[in-house]
């Protein structure tokens, strides 16, 4: 089976176990996933759980609000039934959980693009100052979090190995063929009809530039969370990072990077245009 179809054979298996309450709001039951995710014994899965929470505690969120213990009923053979302990879970901590799990098992690795994703909308949708921005605030917003995001990268990458310009230029040609399907930075330049001074990020919309924040953030938490080392090594997580979010766009139904639009002014004319409506309401 090709990567793509067990990529997508987990993402459907993902969501086949979400569950919705009567207010509908989603959730997943920690028996269910641990199955989902091959842990032979649910024992086994309790301490995964537990670093969940932790993780939870230290990024400054209730961890009632995400893991919450509930009784489900299991089977136990011959139609009959028995309560057993249980945990009612958030896309956030399953996204946690997963970032907790072997990565070497490709159904984890799967999980870890899926729940983060995931989670990224849903923080997107749920931001509804976000959603009031017009599409040029939102490219300057991404645009800028992802400069943040790159240079958090580039620590990362250094620590890898990665350490002269051309080296962190090769690097970063891996992650842009892994998510636009073998186009490196000279190919999507060309593609968007650029001048040779012109940066990439700089020309695309808030689809694509999301796209390739999820993709920087993803590859710099792998890198450090796997601990690569090696240029090479760093080279291919990067694309394999790329790659993944680029099977995730497919499994979604989106538009992938390189078919997207470019937008018809750049993110300094946003800009300009921005401080000259500044200047003039003093606002």
């Amino acid at each position: 089976m090709s990567d793509k179809k067990i990529t997508q054979q987990h993402h459907t298996t993902f969501e086949n176990i979400k569950h919705s309450d009567d207010e509908g709001n989603e959730f997943w039951l920690a028996r269910q996933l641990a199955n989902v995710l091959e842990y032979s014994q649910y024992r086994h899965f309790i301490p995964v759980i537990e670093r969940a929470k932790e993780a939870c505690i230290n990024s400054g969120q209730p961890v009632a609000d995400h893991i919450e213990d509930v009784l489900t009923m299991v089977d136990i053979g011959s139609g009959a039934k028995r309560q057993v302990e249980d945990f009612r879970l958030s896309r956030y901590a399953c996204y946690l959980i997963v970032q907790n799990g072997d990565p070497a098992k490709p159904v984890i690795a799967n999980g870890q693009t899926y729940f983060a994703m995931q989670t990224r909308r849903q923080e997107l949708a749920d931001d509804v100052k976000f959603a009031q921005l017009s599409e040029g605030e939102k490219r300057l917003a991404i645009r800028n979090e992802l400069a943040t995001h790159n240079k958090h990268l580039a620590a990362a990458a250094k620590d890898a190995g990665v350490e002269t310009s051309l080296d962190y230029a090769i690097f970063q040609d891996h992650g842009y063929k892994g998510l636009y399907g073998g186009l490196g930075n000279k190919e999507i330049h060309a593609r968007k009809g650029l001048k040779k001074s012109q940066k990439i990020l700089d020309h695309m919309g808030s689809t694509e530039l999301a796209a390739n924040l999820f993709r920087a953030t993803q590859a710099e938490e792998k890198l450090r969370r796997d601990g690569v080392r090696g240029k090479q090594k760093a080279n291919q997580t990067h694309f394999e990072v790329g790659r993944k979010v680029r099977l995730t766009i497919d499994e979604l139904g989106g538009t992938m990077p390189e078919n997207l639009p470019k937008p018809e002014s750049s993110i300094q004319q946003i800009e300009s245009a921005k401080k000259k409506l500044t200047k003039k309401t003093g606002k």
